[in-house]
């Protein structure tokens, strides 16, 4: 009962956290008399409608290889279902999230299993093997994209967080010393508490990371991987044209890992989301102030109808297409 309460305390001062915030981006804009100036960009991005268009199709093909991937993974346990039901699944998992965070997995597992007549229990380990490999991609483009973006974000961050740093040296050093002490700590922290829960989560992600190195078909889940990400980084990519923000696929990618953060912290990346994005593209980037917001709600927005429009799609259809489905293996067999 206390775990339940903690719960879902958490989650209401996270998403009040981010509604809180969405509310103060919005009034802050209004009382300096740019509200109308907003709202202006954001008509002009999605009008005409080519680059809204494009960006929705982009995000459904990273949907759809979520798909293909997880079925990859299940294959490993001689789980075999269909694209079809592995899509729907998937979708539905996203929308529950959004609605109730962490329960989209347990959702999907659950569909899955109901209309492929398989166990959940057993696709449980390849939700834990998908995440982790999905942490272990985000980190490591977090640490190439600093790398590659090292003079633009590092000069931002001595102006406005450590005025003190002086050069491009002080705060590599900085951060190189950083990384080795949270390595350190990490593997001290583990060592003691290896039989804690967490530390068993930690160990189930490990034992996960490993069944992919070692899957028939790991290629082929490794290049879906890569355009996965390709297509959340292009999805940025077409948005920030869509607002006349002419940047690279590599600045892209630091709005992408940004963004994630709020993805992370806050159900549905509600209010947290376009205000992260917007402070990053005002800052190491200088776009002005109003197509930074414009973008940030832009992207937050189709994102998240995307997901809606799919999964309550899903949802709907996923009943009659196995009746048609089962209706057809019976005259198929007879």
């Amino acid at each position: 009962m206390k775990k339940a309460l903690a719960t879902i305390l958490k989650y209401v001062i996270f998403l009040g956290l981010g509604i809180g915030i969405g509310w103060y981006m919005l009034y802050k804009v209004q009382k300096e008399g740019n509200l109308d100036k907003l709202l202006n960009s954001i008509y002009q991005s999605v009008n005409p409608p080519w680059y809204l268009i494009t960006i929705c199709f982009v995000g459904f093909l990273s949907h759809y290889i979520r798909a293909i991937r997880w079925r990859y993974l299940l294959e490993t346990i001689d789980l075999r279902p269909t694209l079809t039901n592995t899509m729907f699944a998937v979708m539905i998992g996203y929308v529950t999230n959004l609605i109730l965070p962490r329960a989209g997995e347990v959702a999907k597992c659950t569909v899955l299993a109901k209309y492929e007549d398989m166990p959940a229990h057993k696709m449980v380990g390849t939700i834990v093997a998908e995440r982790a490999f999905d942490v272990v991609c985000l980190l490591t483009i977090a640490l190439v994209t600093f790398l590659l973006e090292m003079g633009r974000i590092s000069s931002y961050i001595s102006k406005f967080i450590v005025p003190y740093l002086k050069g491009l040296e002080t705060v590599m050093t900085i951060g190189l010393i950083v990384i080795a002490v949270v390595i350190a700590g990490t593997m001290l922290w583990y060592r003691k508490n290896k039989d804690s829960k967490i530390g068993l989560l930690a160990k189930e992600m490990t034992h996960g990371i490993l069944s992919i190195v070692n899957m028939k078909k790991k290629w082929e889940f490794v290049i879906l991987t890569v355009l996965m990400w390709l297509m959340y980084t292009l999805q940025i990519y077409l948005g920030l044209k869509s607002v006349g923000a002419n940047l690279s696929l590599v600045s892209s990618m630091v709005v992408l890992v940004w963004g994630s953060v709020a993805l992370i912290f806050v159900p549905g990346g509600i209010g947290l989301y376009p205000w992260l994005v917007s402070q990053m593209l005002q800052g190491p980037y200088q776009i002005d102030q109003i197509t930074a917001d414009a973008f940030g709600w832009i992207a937050w927005a189709v994102q998240t109808c995307v997901i809606i429009i799919l999964g309550v799609f899903s949802l709907l259809f996923i009943h009659s297409y196995n009746k048609k489905r089962n209706a057809k293996i019976a005259v198929d067999t007879k």
